[in-house]
């Protein structure tokens, strides 16, 4: 019997994060609660979760820079839960690595069924079996099963839904895609349909490799279409 999947829930609102733990217990989910940033980092390094719902607003740390450190412990998909409603927070929490955002207040059937679909997303064996298992472009090497991104012998940190997006461009080299495919064949719904979202992945992206030595110009965007991936673009 398959073990339950742990979700780690970062949030100091105690109602919320007991109505949010029981709920998803009762969906089969095993759960843990932190109510401060320094607790919720501490359980990821020593659980390892398979996913995190973190609320912006803690009592020690904004949630935004929390994010931004979860995302260099764990590859777990981050779901921001916040009251915090405005573009620039959701912009900036999907640019620091967060993989869905949802505003409160919230539909508890709605927010399990995101976690489930980023979940099962990341354990579909049909994703696993798609196209080639190893990706290499000059020394930029893209390892689906392993899940990892290399410039030579360095591994480059990428979220869970920058692999994602990573990935499937490159495994489709030159074909262009728009951002609502993109968001179609990466996301796999439409919880959070806005072109920021998109944007903001592409960049990080770039600025990643760029980091890394490998050139940006691999990711080209096809202006008033949408992106693609330039194999040709050697370094």
């Amino acid at each position: 019997m398959q073990s339950p999947k742990t979700v780690l829930i970062i949030e100091d609102e105690r109602d919320i994060s007991r109505i949010v733990n029981d709920y998803l217990c009762v969906q089969g989910f095993s759960t843990f609660i932190t109510e401060n940033a320094r607790d919720g980092l501490q359980g990821v390094r020593n659980r390892q979760p398979d996913f995190i719902i973190l609320d912006l607003t803690l009592p020690d740390a904004d949630g935004i820079e929390v994010c931004r450190e979860l995302r260099t412990l764990t590859s777990a998909p981050i779901l921001i839960l916040s009251a915090r409603s405005s573009d620039t927070d959701k912009v900036l929490a999907l640019g620091f690595g967060a993989d869905d955002y949802m505003t409160k207040p919230f539909s508890l059937s709605e927010l399990v069924a995101r976690v489930q679909a980023h979940l099962r997303r990341m354990a579909d064996p049909k994703l696993q079996a798609t196209t080639q298992q190893l990706l290499r472009f000059g020394t930029l090497s893209i390892d689906k099963g392993a899940r990892k991104v290399m410039a030579g012998q360095r591994e480059i940190a990428l979220s869970a839904k920058e692999f994602d997006l990573l990935y499937f461009l490159a495994s489709n080299p030159n074909q262009v895609f728009t951002k609502t495919q993109l968001l179609d064949q990466v996301w796999g719904y439409s919880a959070y349909v806005e072109d920021n979202t998109i944007t903001v992945y592409i960049r990080r992206l770039r600025e990643k490799l760029e980091r890394s030595g490998i050139k940006s110009a691999y990711i080209t965007t096809v202006w008033g279409v949408g992106y693609k991936f330039d194999p040709d673009e050697t370094e």
